[in-house]
């Protein structure tokens, strides 16, 4: 079962614009790279429109920004630029004349922060993970509490680097009712940066990931940039800041932002925003079916597109203070993922969490998904259960 499938609920990239997938034949037709004006002139304007109205939809008037191969490349970017925030002579002397440096996160954060640190040579010892409640939420006083051990057991010597990016569970409380359009996305003005992923939720397909940037003082370019001659010739007969490549590690890079400013002046941020609230619609239909079937079990409440729950094959119903349940239970999604995969019928993922024992994992994006097609999950799940 493929991503565009709709039955395909295992992450968050499923469904296929075909927008965007114009926009997709068109950038490999081209064959160019959007580092500097002369060879990708409209592509060039292209992205710094659409990176400026993703800044305005996360509530910044200016700013900066570039696309990267992938959310966790931008969560990277957004890591080395803060260490060359704050200590500028990184870049030239590396780490060996800095303080140990101590990275903060939630427990639940993504995983690319801890390749991050080892990635750029902060070391992942350094990554200090903070306590989550039942939520799955960062508890701020524990984060405090963090801060000032790490600070007291090497001396003083360290400075803490404090993601300000919103924190996102992976399992999340109640699903709002109804959820605003794209255009009009509460600000977060308390972020220094943001990685924003439209080839998810937007379906603007792999790869389209954005790394937006608050500051607008070329702190992009400063951090990464080294001018080389042969493509950043600083005398060219046009606007040189339109060569906007050296702002990022990445040489030769993607034209990302065509596809999604295709898709946008397409559809509009009414339509995208009308795709958004479908899928938080899917959502709450899969909730209520959820909580009617004998057998399924949620971990939580959900508040967005993740819905997390068990199967209890009739087997272990009625055997919760059995010692062997839990240890039990923990063996069933895998064994349905397993036959599910075999019999080529939908994919859906799995995961344990803390102590919780392995659930199932639902995400619904495609609008291309039926209540049909969600009434098929639940039963496929059910019949390839049934005798475990």
């Amino acid at each position: 079962v493929p991503p565009g499938h709709p039955r395909f609920f295992n992450q968050l990239f499923s469904g296929l614009d075909h927008h965007a997938l114009a926009g997709r034949f068109l950038t490999e037709t081209l064959n160019t790279s959007p580092y500097t004006y002369e060879v990708a002139p409209v592509l060039v304007l292209m992205e710094e429109q659409v990176l400026a109205k993703l800044r305005e939809l996360v509530g910044w008037s200016s700013g900066d920004g570039i696309f990267a191969p992938g959310g966790s490349m931008s969560n990277m970017l957004a890591m080395n630029v803060a260490r060359f925030q704050r200590f500028p002579e990184s870049r030239s002397r590396g780490n060996w004349d800095l303080p140990r440096l101590a990275l903060f996160a939630s427990q639940e954060s993504h995983y690319s922060i801890q390749k991050g640190a080892a990635f750029l040579g902060i070391g992942m010892d350094n990554v200090h993970l903070v306590r989550t409640d039942e939520r799955g939420k960062m508890i701020p006083e524990e984060l405090e509490k963090e801060i000032q051990r790490v600070k007291a057991e090497v001396g003083g010597g360290c400075t803490p680097r404090v993601p300000r990016a919103p924190q996102i569970p992976q399992c999340l409380p109640s699903i709002p009712s109804g959820l605003p359009s794209v255009s009009k996305a509460p600000p977060n003005s308390a972020a220094d940066s943001v990685t924003w992923n439209p080839h998810k939720l937007l379906m603007v397909g792999l790869q389209c990931s954005a790394f937006l940037l608050r500051d607008s003082s070329g702190l992009l370019q400063r951090c990464h940039g080294v001018g080389a001659s042969y493509l950043f010739q600083r005398d060219k007969f046009y606007d040189v800041s339109l060569d906007t490549g050296d702002k990022s590690p990445q040489c030769g890079r993607r034209a990302d932002g065509l596809k999604l400013w295709i898709l946008w002046k397409a559809v509009g941020s009414r339509g995208l925003g009308r795709r958004v609230e479908r899928a938080f619609a899917a959502t709450r239909y899969l909730l209520e079916q959820v909580k009617r079937r004998e057998g399924f079990q949620l971990v939580m409440e959900p508040e967005f597109l993740n819905l997390c729950f068990w199967f209890i094959p009739p087997s272990l119903r009625g055997q919760e203070s059995s010692p062997e349940f839990w240890d039990k239970l923990g063996k069933v999604a895998p064994a349905i993922k397993e036959k599910m995969i075999r019999r080529g019928s939908m994919m859906v993922g799995y995961q344990p969490q803390g102590s919780r024992v392995n659930f199932f994992r639902q995400i619904v994006t495609n609008p291309a998904v039926t209540r049909q097609d969600l009434d098929f999950f639940l039963d496929e799940i059910q019949e390839l259960g049934w005798d475990l």
